[in-house]
């Protein structure tokens, strides 16, 4: 019972992150139908399975709060301010209610019987006839699930323009369950056949909720080259209708469309037997909440199990070890060129890719599921302390292993909070300081060789260095005497009851957690870097490995030394005479009519110096928002490489993300192209000084 009880609470808390996304979303795009329909499913989902587990009072709970979501998408209530906010207290009640689903907690009981108050107060309210109710239910009737019939006879000659009719056919299949009937126009004899003549037309049975206007978008560019037709009844399920697909089938080799009169009595005569749509008060069509969950679940069955994470390890263990394998096996098929082991080592090749991208699939997750967590607390902390925030998130794509991500969130979380509470200002202030009234706080993601960089930026007040400093030496951390760079001072931010804010809150101030947040991020073998101007803003930096190394990358090779540059970063290939680099006082190159800033690698690393009458291969790289030219020896092609750490002795070489063992068994150092343009800008930087 106990591992039931798990399974249900493991899907709830799945159920409820989709549920607070798609509130917040909603906030934001009120009139967003797709949005009000996504909450109703999740909340009728959420009902369902606290049923099925005997959990009556979270079920009876959910289904008052469903109550509410499915007036205002039947257009019978307006959605508003009041609606989101006990919403949203709901959600965090749930979150606290399904490990206590008996309400032992007092003040679960206190809370629950209050929000039910709330709830049943608004279901009781008699919903007022207002524009944008009725804008609301015009959205919902377009946006009904019906079954559409799409004719489309296209002219002869339509091949001539380069239009292939079966991709516009594939385009207007993809928007719903459907039925596809073709037609051929009757060619009396060979000789009247012409290949370059198009004899097809096609009549298309479409059970969908997509607009009128987005089914004809389909045939915006052959709409002056083909007749099309569009007739729409409002029933479901037609699709699936045995009696419905015999009518169409035995019409199909008659070579005619079927006859509108028989079409529509067998429609009406089949949809009064499946049809679950019913016209409401103000003849909007509105499914039947059930019937809506089934035909959901029935287009979007997905089926999923749970797998522990330690046979997720070991299965990414042995597809590093393949892909090892695999790349020995392709040198040995270069060195004796054997036509049959060539076909074998292609298809190893072949099958390797696709299990490790599979393999990837399963263990990791994007990192947009943790910053949407973060939009509810930047919501409530702005109300809280009266200031206006706009929240923006970049790189949600960026993926991670999921474990790192759970250790991850608490840090975060604290991170962003000290940034609303003392890094942004109030409305006023900021334009006393002709800053604009709204603060923005940007949470960004991004890979830099097998490194995932994480920046928390803000546009607010920053941090004074020398208030730092100050504090550093009343608390002993330094003394008056200790010279130190403005990153080694913002480091005492992280030492224990370490704090410069004047003022204690409920939210922060303390001194207590920004320890916590670096011991947390180092046990995950990352590490956290602050930059601030005053009245410019605060970045801080975290850098994490990557968990599962297994990467694309470009060989090269520098004095005969191989190194890995990551393909994620790589944008363009160059050779370049060592002339232009060696006499250029700028480090500028112009390629393709545009200047590039470059690093003469062999000059960084200690090496011999370029020689100048022969030629290198740049190799172009991004870098944040930035491209940057790397110079290389030579560049021997794509490979797939098992990252290994390179070992605590070298752990100050932080431009060497980690190493590879090539095919041969010889060793490749993998570049962290980000660490390398970081340093070099330092250099720079110190050498102008």
């Amino acid at each position: 019972m106990e591992e039931m009880k798990d399974t249900y609470i493991q899907e709830a808390n799945e159920l409820l992150e989709n549920l607070e996304s798609s509130l917040l979303s909603l906030e934001d795009n009120p009139n967003d139908n797709s949005n009000i329909e996504q909450v109703f499913r999740v909340m009728h989902t959420l009902k369902g399975n606290s049923s099925m587990f005997g959990l009556t009072k979270i079920a009876e709970f959910v289904h008052d709060l469903e109550t509410i979501y499915d007036k205002i998408r039947q257009g019978e209530m307006n959605l508003s301010k009041e609606i989101l906010n006990t919403t949203l207290a709901s959600f965090d009640h749930l979150n606290r209610i399904i490990h206590d689903s008996e309400l032992q907690d007092p003040k679960n009981i206190e809370n629950h019987q209050e929000l039910i108050k709330k709830i049943h107060t608004f279901i009781q309210k008699e919903s007022t006839a207002t524009n944008a109710n009725v804008t609301s239910a015009t959205t919902m009737e377009n946006n009904a699930l019906r079954t559409v019939q799409v004719i489309f006879q296209p002219n002869e000659d339509l091949f001539l323009d380069g239009t292939n009719p079966l991709f516009l056919i594939a385009d207007l299949t993809s928007l719903g369950k459907n039925c596809v009937i073709p037609h051929f126009k009757r060619v009396q004899t060979l000789d009247e056949y012409n290949p370059t003549f198009c004899i097809t037309y096609w009549e298309v049975y479409l059970e969908t909720k997509v607009p009128k206007e987005e089914i004809m978008d389909v045939f915006v560019f052959v709409e002056g080259n083909a007749k099309i037709e569009m007739n729409e009844f409002p029933y479901v399920n037609l699709i699936s209708n045995r009696e419905f697909i015999t009518t169409v089938n035995s019409v199909i080799f008659k070579d005619a469309l079927i006859d509108k009169v028989i079409l529509t009595e067998q429609i009406e005569k089949v949809g009064e037997k499946v049809s679950s749509v019913t016209p409401n008060a103000k003849g909007v069509i509105v499914q039947d909440a059930d019937a809506a969950v089934r035909i959901e679940s029935k287009e979007k069955v997905v089926s999923s199990i749970r797998v522990a994470s330690d046979k997720l390890d070991e299965l990414m263990n042995l597809v590093s070890e393949l892909v090892t394998t695999q790349a020995s096996l392709t040198l040995y098929n270069e060195k004796n060129e054997t036509p049959e082991l060539e076909i074998i080592s292609e298809n190893i090749e072949k099958l390797s890719r696709r299990l490790r991208d599979i393999a990837f699939g399963m263990t990791l997750v994007p990192i947009n599921n943790m910053f949407s967590r973060f939009q509810r607390l930047v919501r409530d902390m702005s109300e809280t302390l009266g200031k206006e925030i706009q929240f923006v998130t970049e790189g949600g794509e960026t993926e991670l292993d999921k474990s790192i991500i759970e250790t991850l969130t608490d840090p975060l979380m604290h991170i962003i909070r000290n940034s609303l509470d003392h890094g942004l200002e109030k409305p006023e202030d900021r334009m006393f300081l002709g800053k604009p009234r709204k603060g923005t706080v940007k949470l960004k993601a991004f890979y830099s060789g097998i490194s995932v960089y994480i920046q928390i930026i803000d546009d607010g007040k920053g941090i004074d260095v020398e208030a730092v400093r100050n504090k550093a030496i009343s608390k002993g951390f330094l003394k008056e005497e200790d010279v130190l760079s403005d990153k080694e001072i913002f480091d005492f931010i992280f030492f224990p009851g370490f704090s410069t804010a004047a003022v204690v809150t409920d939210i922060s101030g303390r001194g207590v957690g920004m320890d916590v947040v670096k011991r947390n991020i180092t046990d995950l073998k990352g590490s956290i870097v602050v930059e601030s101007a005053v009245n410019v803003g605060t970045t801080l930096t975290i850098k994490l490995p990557l968990s599962l190394s297994i990467i694309d990358g470009l060989l090269v090779e520098i004095e005969k030394v191989n190194y890995i540059i990551p393909l994620s970063v790589v944008n363009k290939c160059y050779e370049v005479n060592n002339a232009d680099m060696l006499h250029n006082f700028n480090k500028l190159l112009v390629l393709e009519e545009k200047q590039v800033p470059y690093i003469n690698i062999r000059k960084e690393f200690g090496y011999q110096d370029l020689v100048e009458d022969e030629k290198s291969q740049l190799i172009v790289v991004s870098d944040g928002d930035h491209e940057v030219g790397i110079c290389v020896d030579y560049i021997v092609g794509e490979y797939q490489a098992v990252v290994k750490p390179i070992g605590k002795y070298y752990k100050n070489q932080d431009f060497i993300s980690g190493a590879t063992i090539l095919g041969d068994g010889s060793i490749a150092l993998v570049m962290d192209t980000h660490k390398i343009v970081e340093l070099y800008t330092e250099h720079v930087k110190m050498e102008v000084r």
